[in-house]
């Protein structure tokens, strides 16, 4: 069940301390790569002041949350390193509950990089690549995939990208997708930069 703040004070007061001070939920993501400094610099020490200073208590209410608060609790657990939350968080992008969230989610795993991050956004693509008018986040998982198999040589994405495999098809089938190139590159390339910042931040922390 997604709570709503304004029928839940206590989520209300974490989307006011950590969630919306200047629209941080809208920058993290690609934006943030467009940020220039000081604003940039600016921004990465706030996130790193609350990515202390935020409990596991509530970085788990914000998770109860719409997209905006779990985009911001995603980002948080990674910056913060809490690999306690890691399958809470791949069993919120199996889910799929909400829009806009995937790529926190998907940045946070590859950030984690293991092999069970892997297996969490497999779980993902063996569901989502079957249904092609469903999910929201195929490019931004199979991007983080791709991402910690580079690192790890797990050949995960392999599988699901060989001559007629489920990313091909799902390319074919997906009526968003049709007519467009093969987006892998650019969003392994996205989730790397976005990573290197993750990165940075928490080797700060």
């Amino acid at each position: 069940m997604i709570r709503n703040p304004h029928d839940d004070a206590e989520l209300l007061a974490l989307v006011r301390r950590y969630v919306t001070p200047e629209r941080r939920y809208l920058k993290l993501g690609g934006g943030l790569l467009r940020m220039q400094s000081p604003e940039c610099d600016r921004f990465m020490q706030d996130l790193l002041e609350d990515a202390r200073l935020i409990t596991a208590d509530e970085i788990a209410k914000l998770l109860e949350g719409g997209w905006r608060e779990r985009r911001t609790a995603a980002w948080l657990i990674a910056v913060s390193r809490r690999t306690e939350f890691r399958e809470r968080l791949g069993k919120l992008l199996l889910a799929s509950e909400v829009c806009c969230a995937g790529l926190a989610y998907s940045v946070a795993l590859a950030s984690f990089g293991t092999a069970r991050d892997a297996d969490l956004l497999a779980a993902y693509l063996d569901r989502y690549l079957r249904r092609p008018d469903l999910g929201y986040d195929q490019t931004v998982v199979m991007g983080a995939l791709q991402f910690i198999d580079l690192n790890l040589g797990g050949g995960q994405a392999d599988r699901f990208r060989q001559p007629g495999g489920l990313w091909q098809q799902w390319l074919q089938d997906a009526p968003h997708m049709q007519d467009h190139s093969d987006p892998a590159p650019y969003f392994l390339s996205l989730i790397r930069r976005l990573c290197a910042f993750i990165d940075e931040c928490a080797e700060a922390l």
